[in-house]
């Protein structure tokens, strides 16, 4: 059993990086530019009432974003930005925004 777990898990590890969210960070930065008055110069919101997304996975954040194009998440404000992104778009910010510094837990 130990044998089949192992190698389970070696396929899976093998096979992450195709589900990963594929954008060019710098890309996304400058692409950026209208986000950062509700979410901050780098994804970190200073007001409650709009998400942290800085450090967020880019994986999240792009499917996020498709939800918000497609309706398939209710924001008149979302909707409205990510109207006119295509999918290179929404993958550049994805990349931009995970590789921000995320919130910290302290123990």
């Amino acid at each position: 059993m130990k044998k089949q777990a192992l190698v389970a898990l070696a396929a899976l590890a093998l096979s992450a990086p195709a589900f990963a969210a594929k954008g060019n960070a710098e890309a996304g930065k400058a692409k950026a530019e209208p986000c950062k008055a509700c979410h901050g110069e780098s994804g970190s919101s200073a007001t409650p009432d709009f998400p942290r997304i800085g450090g967020q996975h880019a994986d999240y954040l792009a499917v996020a974003l498709r939800h918000y194009k497609l309706g398939k998440r209710k924001n008149p404000i979302m909707a409205g930005q990510v109207a006119n992104l295509s999918e290179k778009d929404m993958l550049d910010l994805a990349a931009w925004y995970a590789s921000q510094a995320g919130l910290a837990i302290k123990y």
